[in-house]
């Protein structure tokens, strides 16, 4: 808190801006002796969806790994609901609130769909109950069987178990790395949909991933881009596609 004398004599109580939920600054990552990551930034708050994109071998999933914490930077630092999680591995920030989906859907394919939701809510302590399995099944429309073999489930409905093993745990940030990939148009709108209730109803802060730009151009606040292992551009998606940066490292050839 900040308090300010006025002319008359009265101190008025400043509150400074808020932080965000998160983010990261200046993060850096070497691997096998090559430079993968520079001087990478960003932030996101609550309610609000920030998208990734740039050409293969930018760096975005490399970014996702020392986000989730998967991965230690060369340098740089994480921060979460205002503690410095840079040295937390995974499954603490799991623990935190922070959820992460991945490109390929994989699932427990020796189980079913019922022994899997079973197996995330005795994860870790607290156990959760069967209430939360249902509240997150609700959320994410999902109502496959609980005897259904996870092996036979499709890409949307592998990605639908793993998103309700997450939120059964109610997190407060989802990087979500490439969530509409093996999906076909109305199922791509129907995960727009979800997203949407995520970070607007759930004031959920989400990050993603992603290439098809007509899911980001609903859905995302904010895009940062990427390319070579550095952040080229950021603003709204038609203002960094006009941006000649953008346009030469992700659309064009330049010779």
């Amino acid at each position: 808190m900040v308090e300010e004398e006025t002319s008359a004599g009265v101190t008025n109580q400043l509150h400074p801006p808020s932080t965000p939920l998160f983010a990261c600054k200046d993060i850096s990552l070497d691997l096998g002796g090559r430079e993968i990551l520079k001087d990478i930034s960003l932030q996101v708050d609550r309610g609000e969806v920030l998208g990734v994109i740039g050409p293969n071998g930018a760096g975005k999933t490399s970014l996702f790994e020392v986000l989730s914490g998967r991965h230690t930077a060369k340098s740089g630092s994480v921060i979460f609901n205002g503690q410095d999680v840079t040295a937390l591995p995974l499954y603490q920030r799991a623990r935190i609130g922070i959820g992460r989906t991945y490109q390929t859907p994989v699932v427990p394919e020796e189980l079913t769909v019922g022994e899997s939701f079973k197996a995330a809510r005795q994860a870790y302590k607290p156990y959760l109950t069967a209430q939360e399995e249902s509240w997150a099944r609700g959320l994410v429309r999902f109502w496959i069987d609980p005897n259904e073999p996870t092996v036979l489930l499709d890409t949307l409905d592998r990605r639908k178990l793993l998103l309700c093993c997450l939120m059964m745990r109610r997190p407060s940030l989802l990087l979500m790395d490439e969530p509409a990939a093996g999906l076909i148009n109305s199922e791509v709108d129907e995960f727009d949909e979800l997203i949407r209730i995520l970070a607007k109803e759930l004031n959920l802060a989400i990050v993603i991933v992603e290439h098809r730009m007509e899911l980001l151009d609903t859905i995302a606040d904010r895009v940062m881009v990427m390319d070579a292992g550095e952040k080229i551009s950021e603003g709204d998606l038609g203002s960094v596609l006009q941006d000649p940066r953008v346009r030469a490292a992700y659309f064009e050839d330049v010779h």
